[in-house]
């Protein structure tokens, strides 16, 4: 017997497929009513006056970059402070932006940045901290934005992993400078492709809007704008462009999407916290180390992790042969694409994790069938 257990899923409610249908029978596919909709109870579900949403979270990462380097005054070869495990995105946009990454170890207990270690990496040419909130588990945020502020820093909160949970009271992303979000199909709410672009900042707002409409004048981004423009304006400025932009907008197809996903983001959050809670107190009694939340966190479990030591790959193969999907935590360090960038420094626990780290499913569409199909695999792995 054998089980297809994913390590992520999607299906559409009754209500995206209203939402959707509406976008095609209005003819309207072009920024509008859905994207207005989406971005303002996003941001209001972070803590944020704005939020800007796109083609990916990759895309809203480098908007930020782009952004502070232009208006500050970022010089090539400038510092960025990143966590040594997390995905290539974030590295890539610092590369692409011609910034310096520079690695910080994480924390063994949650695999995001470790804060007492950042300090060390300050140089003179630091000018931000990219801190990411790994697989739904919000980074230690206070104590980053007190090192930040010692020391005049940005910071560019990477939750593409995060979204709807709280740290200390706080939505995850609210004290970060600018914060970063994903919809992309694995992540905790999907639109197909998508990233959402979060601040308090109006200018970067103003600026960063128009960045992903080809650098476009803010008077006129979207066919409603029209209306704001005296008749003699309009033929001057509907094409005209007063900075380089990029392509990264999206359709309201994706809006209506990530409408709908909202209504139901309590639902998700709640069965994936559930499912987490099932698998802690069911694998418990094997040989391995299970996800700890500290107190004044929420975890929203895009994934859950645990630590299996030596036999990890083993592990992994035996639960792939059950049709129980895995993924492992993997950090930058042991790309190809940047052993040469980063080999001459040490990160033990990045590498630790990197041996010893495993995700399994943990998403809302998860039957308890599929919980009792997994603890089953481990029962024969183990006993």
């Amino acid at each position: 017997m054998k089980r297809d257990v994913r390590i992520a899923d999607w299906k559409p409610t009754p209500e995206q497929v209203k939402l959707v249908s509406e976008v095609v029978k209005s003819g309207r596919l072009t920024y509008g009513n859905m994207h207005r909709k989406f971005e303002k109870k996003f941001a209001r579900l972070h803590g944020k006056k704005y939020a800007i949403f796109m083609n990916s979270g990759t895309s809203a990462l480098q908007c930020a970059l782009h952004y502070y380097k232009e208006t500050l005054g970022w010089k090539d070869g400038d510092e960025i402070i990143i966590p040594a495990v997390t995905f290539v995105a974030t590295v890539n946009v610092v590369l692409h932006e011609r910034l310096k990454p520079v690695l910080v170890d994480i924390d063994p207990l949650d695999y995001n940045i470790d804060p007492e270690l950042i300090e060390d990496a300050l140089t003179a040419n630091t000018r931000a901290i990219m801190p990411v909130s790994l697989l739904g588990y919000p980074c230690q945020i206070d104590k980053i934005m007190k090192i930040a502020r010692r020391f005049n820093l940005k910071v560019i909160e990477d939750d593409c992993e995060t979204m709807f949970v709280k740290y200390k009271g706080k939505p995850v992303g609210q004290q970060a400078d600018i914060a970063v979000y994903s919809s992309y199909l694995a992540h905790l709410i999907s639109t197909g492709v998508g990233g959402i672009l979060a601040t308090n900042d109006e200018k970067a707002e103003k600026y960063i809007r128009s960045l992903i409409w080809h650098g476009r004048d803010n008077r006129y981004l979207n066919i409603d704008d029209i209306k704001k423009l005296k008749v003699e304006e309009r033929a001057h400025i509907t094409f005209r462009f007063d900075k380089v932009g990029y392509s990264y907008r999206l359709t309201e197809m994706e809006a209506a999407l990530g409408l709908g996903e909202l209504s139901r983001y309590k639902e998700i959050i709640k069965k994936r916290q559930w499912n987490a809670r099932y698998l802690t107190k069911h694998l418990s009694k094997f040989l391995i180390e299970l996800p700890i939340i500290r107190k004044g966190a929420e975890h929203a479990f895009m994934f859950y992790p645990i630590i299996v030591w030596s036999y990890r790959d083993k592990l992994a193969a035996f639960l792939e042969s059950k049709g129980i999907q895995t993924r492992l935590i993997m950090p930058l360090t042991n790309q190809p694409v940047y052993e040469k960038l980063f080999k001459e420094i040490d990160y033990p626990n990045a590498k630790f994790v990197n041996n010893s780290g495993l995700l399994l499913p943990c998403h809302q569409f998860l039957k308890k069938e599929d919980l009792d199909w997994i603890v089953k695999a481990f029962e024969d792995y183990f006993l």
